[in-house]
C-alpha cells in the first residue's frame, strides 16, 4: 500500500480548514492557482467568480427568500460560511439588510433562535457552569477588541427571550464590522444564560438554554461581577457593550462597572446619543434654538432616563433658562415628579417639580389630569419622544394637542419592533397637517402628504455605536465618558442638512461608515482631553484609523498564512 505524502496531507488539511473558516473562505472566488496551491480544486464548483459576481448572486438569493425571517436565516448562513462576502453585502445594501440582520427582524429571530440555530458563534456562559467561566473564556484563543453581551431579559420590546437573546450581540457585531471597520475576527458575542422566566421558552422542547427560572438578584449580581472580572483579566483593553438588559439591572450594572472596564450600555447611552442627534438636527431644521425646547419623554425606564439625562445636559449647555422644568418624564403612573415614592435612583435626578404638576391638575377640567393628552396640553412640549414599548400610545388626541402650541412638533416614536412603535409616521403627519418632524426607531417608508414626500429618518443606534467602538479601540480608551457620548451625538449631525422640504433629519444610512469615522475622531479627541485616551495629532489619528479599520476584501494566499 502506498503511503500518503505527509506534506501533501498537511496541505490538504490546511486547505479544508480554510474552506471551513468563514473569515478565510472565499468560496467560488478562489483563483485557479489558489485552488491548486491549497489542494481544494474539486471541493468547490469549477466557476471562478469575482466578489462582485458573488454579490450579484447573493442579491438574487436574498430577494428570492420569502419573508423577513427566511432572509435573516439566509444571511446568517452566509455569515457562517463566508464572513467577508456577508459583511460586504450588508454594507452595500444597508437599507435592505439592516431591518433583516437587526431591528425589527432580529426580534423574531430571537424568538425562534433555538429552532433556527445552525452553527456555533460566540460564547454561551451559563450560571450553572460558573465555576468553569475562566476556562470557557480561555477557550477563545484570539485577541478581542469588542464584546457585545446580553442576558436576554429585555429583547427589544419582546421581553425575556432567554438564550434567544444571543441574536442581538451577533447582529450588533456584524454592524460594528460593516460600519465601524472592526475586524470580525476580533469581536465576540456573549450570552449570559442565567435562566429565563418565559414560560413559552421553558416549555419549548427545542429550547437550547438552561431550563430554569432566572436566578435570584444576589446570585445574578455576583455572576455579573465574576464575568466582568474574568473578561478584564482575559482582555484588559476590550470594549464591553451591554445590550438588552432589563430596567432593574441595566443602570446598576453600568454604574457599577463603567469605571472598572471600558464599557457602555447601548440601550441607555447609544439610544440617548442618537436621540439627541435627531432632536438637535430637527431643531436646526425648524430654525429654532435647542435652549427653547420643552421635551416630554414617554417611558421612564433605563432607556427613557438615559435619553432624558443626555438631553437635560444638552439643554443646560445650550443655555436653557430653566432646563429642569423644560424636560418631563411620563410613565404608566403619570408624570415622574419629585413627590412620588416609587422612583428608582436613576429617575430621581430627572423628577419634575410636583408643585407644577399640582397647578396643572387643579385647573384641569378633563377629568383625567394625569393622562398623556392632559399633560401635553399643560406642559406644551415641542419635542415628544416615545421609549415606552407600547404600540399606538401617541393618539390623535395627544398629537393634535401638541400641534396646537408647537409650530413644528418634533415627534420621535422610538420603540422597537415596528408593532411597538408609539405611532406610525403617516398618522403623525396627517394629525399635524404635515408640520411634524418625525423620526422613528423602526424603519418606515416615506409618506407623501399634500404634495410633499417626507423621508422618515430611522433613529437607529447604528449611527452611533460603530463609531464609538472604532474611536475607543484606535485611541486605547480606558473609559467611555458622558462627554465622549455627547461628542458622538454632535458628530452624527455634523453635516449640512438637506434643505428639501420633507427631507430626513439624519444623514442617509448609506453614509454611516463616514459618520462612524467622524464619531471615532470626536470620541478620541474628547477622551484625550479627559485623560482617558491617547493624545493623538490629526495625522496620528489618520494612521490609527487606517491601521484599525478592516475592510471586507478577500485576503491572498500569503495573508491566509500559507507558505506554499
Amino acid at each position: 500500500m502506498e503511503t500518503a505524502d505527509p506534506k501533501q496531507s498537511e496541505l490538504i488539511h490546511r486547505g479544508r480548514d480554510i474552506l471551513n473558516d468563514p473569515m478565510r473562505n472565499k468560496g467560488t472566488a478562489f483563483t485557479q492557482a489558489e485552488r491548486e496551491a491549497l489542494r481544494i480544486e474539486g471541493l468547490v464548483p469549477p466557476a471562478v467568480e469575482t466578489i462582485d459576481e458573488q454579490l450579484a448572486r447573493t442579491r438574487l438569493e436574498f430577494d428570492r427568500a420569502e419573508g423577513s425571517l427566511a432572509k435573516h436565516i439566509y444571511l446568517r448562513a452566509l455569515q457562517d460560511s463566508n464572513e467577508v462576502l456577508f459583511v460586504r453585502f450588508v454594507k452595500e445594501h444597508l437599507a435592505d439588510t439592516l431591518p433583516i440582520v437587526y431591528t425589527p427582524t432580529v426580534g423574531e429571530a430571537a424568538q425562534e433562535f433555538s429552532r433556527i440555530y445552525r452553527r456555533p458563534r460566540g460564547l454561551f456562559l451559563s450560571y450553572q457552569s460558573r465555576e468553569r467561566m475562566r476556562a470557557q473564556l480561555d477557550s477563545i484563543t484570539h485577541e478581542v477588541d469588542v464584546i457585545v453581551v446580553t442576558d436576554g431579559q429585555r429583547i427589544l420590546g419582546l421581553g425575556d427571550q432567554g438564550i434567544g437573546g444571543m441574536g442581538i450581540p451577533i447582529g450588533k457585531l456584524s454592524l460594528y464590522s460593516a460600519f465601524g471597520g472592526i475586524n470580525p475576527s476580533r469581536t465576540l458575542p456573549i450570552m449570559l444564560d442565567v435562566g429565563t422566566n418565559n414560560s413559552d421558552r421553558l416549555a419549548d422542547g427545542c429550547y437550547l438554554g438552561e431550563r430554569t427560572e432566572r436566578v435570584d438578584q444576589a446570585s445574578y449580581d455576583e455572576f455579573i461581577d465574576q464575568f466582568v472580572d474574568e473578561v478584564k483579566r482575559r482582555w484588559p483593553k476590550v470594549l464591553l457593550q451591554w445590550e438588552d438588559f432589563a430596567q432593574q439591572n441595566a443602570t446598576p450594572i453600568l454604574a457599577r462597572h463603567r469605571d472598572r472596564i471600558l464599557s457602555f450600555n447601548d440601550d441607555i447611552q447609544g439610544t440617548a446619543a442618537v436621540a439627541l442627534a435627531v432632536v438637535t438636527a430637527a431643531v436646526n431644521r425648524s430654525d429654532q434654538e435647542l435652549a427653547d425646547q420643552r421635551v416630554c419623554i414617554v417611558g421612564a425606564g433605563s432607556a427613557g432616563s438615559g435619553v432624558g439625562s443626555m438631553i437635560l445636559s444638552a439643554l443646560g449647555q445650550a443655555g436653557a433658562p430653566n432646563e429642569r422644568e423644560q424636560l418631563l418624564l411620563f410613565d404608566a403612573d403619570g408624570v415622574v415628579h419629585d413627590e412620588r415614592d416609587d422612583l428608582r435612583d436613576f429617575q430621581m435626578p430627572l423628577a419634575f417639580p410636583a408643585a407644577r404638576v399640582k397647578e396643572w391638575q387643579s385647573g384641569d377640567e378633563s377629568g383625567e389630569p394625569n393622562s398623556l393628552p392632559s399633560v401635553i396640553r399643560n406642559f406644551q412640549p415641542t419635542v415628544l419622544i416615545g421609549v415606552s414599548g407600547v404600540g399606538g400610545l401617541f393618539t390623535e388626541e395627544s398629537v393634535r394637542a401638541m400641534a396646537e402650541t408647537a409650530d413644528r412638533p418634533i415627534i420621535l416614536p422610538l420603540s422597537n419592533p415596528t408593532s411597538h412603535s408609539e405611532a406610525i409616521p403617516e398618522d403623525l403627519l396627517t394629525w399635524t397637517d404635515g408640520k411634524a418632524i418625525v423620526a422613528t426607531g423602526s424603519p418606515f417608508e416615506p409618506v407623501t402628504l399634500n404634495g410633499v414626500t417626507h423621508t422618515i429618518s430611522q433613529s437607529n443606534n447604528v449611527y452611533v455605536f460603530p463609531g464609538i467602538g472604532l474611536g475607543a479601540v484606535m485611541s486605547n480608551a480606558t473609559k467611555i465618558t458622558d462627554e465622549m457620548l455627547m461628542a458622538a451625538a454632535a458628530a452624527v449631525g455634523d453635516t449640512t442638512l438637506d434643505p428639501t422640504p420633507g427631507a430626513g433629519v439624519l444623514p442617509a444610512l448609506e453614509s454611516v461608515p463616514q459618520v462612524s469615522e467622524r464619531i471615532a475622531r470626536a470620541v478620541a479627541k474628547v477622551g484625550a482631553s479627559q485623560g482617558v485616551a491617547d493624545e493623538l495629532s490629526d495625522s496620528e489619528m489618520d494612521e490609527r484609523i487606517a491601521a484599525t479599520k478592516w475592510e471586507p476584501s478577500y485576503p491572498d494566499i500569503e495573508t491566509l498564512g500559507q507558505s506554499l
